[in-house]
């Protein structure tokens, strides 16, 4: 194969992958060092110290950050309801960044994570899960 051909040529499945490797990626890493402990704080009925950055109260604002890091990095994780679970991420990381950028005022090592978290939950919004998904497996048009 030469090097033109390796370029151009349709890599049927490639797609697929790269859009798993992300939604694991970033799932899993979200999941591990926000979302599970957000969720056993919730589940554990322990005193919530939270920001509260759009005015709902820290309750509030502490069960909506858990639901998008926890229960919607799961949701990516696996494939299913893939765009709801990216939007809802999406939306949280639009809170999280204009919080830190315009608010609290943070640098740019403090917002670089919160930016590739943002920008990978937009691109996954637009794709959509790819074929090795449980949304592909449930919800495709079968001929």
């Amino acid at each position: 194969m030469n090097v033109k051909n390796f370029l151009t040529r349709n890599w049927s499945h490639s797609n697929d992958i790269g859009l798993l490797i992300l939604r694991l990626i970033f799932g899993i890493i979200l999941l591990y060092g926000h979302g599970a402990g957000k969720l056993s704080v919730i589940f554990s009925g322990q005193e919530i110290q939270f920001m509260d950055p759009i005015g709902i109260g820290t309750g509030l604002s502490f069960h909506l950050a858990g639901f998008a890091e926890g229960i919607c990095a799961i949701l990516l994780i696996v494939g299913l309801f893939s765009r709801i679970a990216t939007i809802i991420l999406t939306i949280n990381f639009i809170v999280i960044f204009v919080f830190h950028a315009f608010i609290v005022g943070d640098g740019f090592n403090i917002l670089e994570l919160r930016f590739l978290y943002l920008f990978t939950f937009i691109a996954l919004s637009f794709t959509g899960p790819g074929r090795i998904s449980l949304d592909y497996l449930w919800f495709r048009k079968k001929d």
